[in-house]
């Protein structure tokens, strides 16, 4: 019954709108026709409104000479009479029917085919059955104005609402209007974090240098080459001489002996334990250490370089991105360092001692559930330098050739181990007690009588409100968005970057 009576009320509209448009056609096709006549006198533009499926009758004053429509998939026309014209809808979309007359006068109409009623009502009938099957138990409303579809109502999650646009984009246009339950606080990721390096060497020398500078007034001395002989003078004096052990008799014309026998034992330990907080696919960023000073010389315009002194960070790095998989599994981007100071292979700029660094890192990504540990990096690295050097033909004397050979033997053994434990935390509820330190001393009592780390005891004024149940899309999808990263230092990889502080000018790098 509904569908028939719209049909009715749908046919009277459109045949008000025909007898309006016949009617100034007569009006305008009753006058005699001038062949004189120009174009703007007749092309105008008449309003012809039909429904899909629907036909329209158009009665003109004056007998039809030819009728043609503009796109023939949205509607048809064809003469029925001299003096009528029978539009059809076929679909929705908009055309322009244009009617010539035996007189040679023409009339345009701008032809407007709308969707059936009937039609619209099946097709939004259809998408709310989906959304009740996909979405049950969610409060969601379709309606439709001028194709486009509006969706109200309140969906729980993100996820819902891009499944409820998604169904309703296959009718047309869709505008979403709806709601979502303000989820919980993204999980706390806690990463515990054990580095553990022993670095050992071993260091043995042995060699002999004999000399004499007494023998016909002449010096003399024979070495190896491997440990820098002593410097004597004409008078028997020894100069210098960096050898561990050193014979001289003078009685003797002036002979001596130096011998470099050394062995030392080095040990190095690192053990940190950084425990790094952070919330749910943010990053996060450790760093046990320090930064030297370095110079950078730059040129001036002067001609004379400009030494700038910057720091470099080092010691024991950690970042990471934790991302809690729908698996309930922890996806862990990690990756750790281990940097320390090296003055063996340092460097001179200007009269600047620039040490190198000792750089251990690993990058990587894994996967793991909570509470379960991964080695993420084990690094054991044995090495041993042996130099030996001997002079010809004396060295190769058995017993006596022992005094004409040099040693030096190197052994370095470097152990390094990662352990990292992700664990899903939550943070401790307010009021209850915090972890402090156990401090060896009391500190001095404060001047004032007020909790200085107690000022802002809560009040109306600084109460926050209660979070609200529910919020439009757009907001929630603005305030899910990530915050401004801090300023990392690009050469570094630190944080806040490289700090300058200029210095006298000084000769160019050496």
């Amino acid at each position: 019954m509904r569908t028939k009576a719209s049909s009715a009320i749908a046919c009277f509209s459109a045949l008000s709108l025909v007898l309006c448009a016949c009617f100034g056609l007569r009006a305008q096709t009753s006058q005699p026709a001038s062949p004189t006549v120009g174009v703007e006198s007749q092309d105008s533009a008449n309003e012809l409104s039909v429904s899909v499926g629907k036909t329209v009758l158009v009665d003109c004053a004056r007998p039809v000479a030819r009728v043609a429509i503009g796109l023939g998939e949205f509607a048809e026309a064809s003469a029925i009479s001299p003096t009528e014209i029978m539009v059809n809808g076929k679909a929705a979309g908009e055309t322009t029917l244009i009617i010539w007359d035996t007189a040679g006068g023409r009339q345009f109409f701008n032809v407007s085919v709308r969707a059936s009623a009937a039609v619209s009502n099946d097709r939004l009938d259809a998408i709310r059955r989906e959304l009740r099957t996909e979405l049950p138990g969610q409060a969601l409303k379709v309606s439709s104005e001028n194709d486009i579809l509006f969706l109200r109502g309140t969906v729980k999650d993100l996820t819902s609402s891009d499944r409820a646009v998604q169904i309703a984009s296959t009718a047309g246009k869709v505008v979403n209007l709806l709601n979502v339950q303000v989820p919980p606080a993204d999980p706390q990721i806690l990463l515990k974090v054990r580095f553990a390096s022993v670095d050992r060497s071993l260091l043995k020398q042995l060699g002999i240098n004999i000399f004499n500078n007494g023998l016909g007034n002449s010096l003399g001395s024979i070495s190896t080459g491997q440990f820098t002989p002593p410097l004597t003078s004409s008078s028997g004096t020894v100069i210098s001489s960096d050898q561990n052990l050193m014979a001289f008799f003078p009685g003797l014309d002036g002979f001596g002996a130096t011998i470099q026998a050394l062995q030392s034992k080095g040990i190095v330990e690192v053990l940190a334990e950084p425990n790094l907080l952070a919330a749910n696919g943010k990053q996060a960023s450790f760093l046990a250490g320090g930064e030297y000073p370095y110079p950078v010389a730059q040129a001036s315009a002067g001609g004379t370089a400009t030494i700038t002194i910057m720091f470099k960070e080092y010691g024991v790095r950690l970042n990471f991105i934790p991302t809690i998989t729908p698996r309930g599994t922890i996806r862990l981007q990690v990756a750790p360092e281990v940097s320390s100071l090296d003055f063996t292979n340092a460097v001179q700029i200007s009269g600047f001692e620039v040490p190198a660094i000792n750089t251990r890192k690993v990058t990587t990504q894994v996967e793991l559930s909570d509470g379960q540990t991964f080695v993420l990096g084990g690094l054991l690295d044995n090495r041993e330098t042996e130099t030996f050097d001997k002079i010809p033909f004396l060295g190769d004397i058995p017993i006596l050739g022992k005094f004409f050979q040099s040693m030096s033997k190197n052994r370095t053994n470097t152990e390094l181990i990662v352990i990292v434990t992700p664990e899903i935390v939550s943070p401790i509820s307010a009021g209850a007690p915090i972890p402090e330190l156990n401090y060896p001393d009391k500190f001095l009592p404060p001047n004032s009588g007020i909790p200085m780390h107690n000022p802002d005891a809560k009040t109306a004024d600084n109460t926050p409100a209660p979070a609200p149940a529910t919020m439009p899309v757009e907001k929630l999808i603005q305030s899910m968005k990530p915050e401004t990263p801090l300023r990392i230092d690009s050469d570094t990889g630190g944080f806040g970057g490289a700090s300058t502080t200029s210095a006298a000018p000084a000769s160019s790098p050496q």
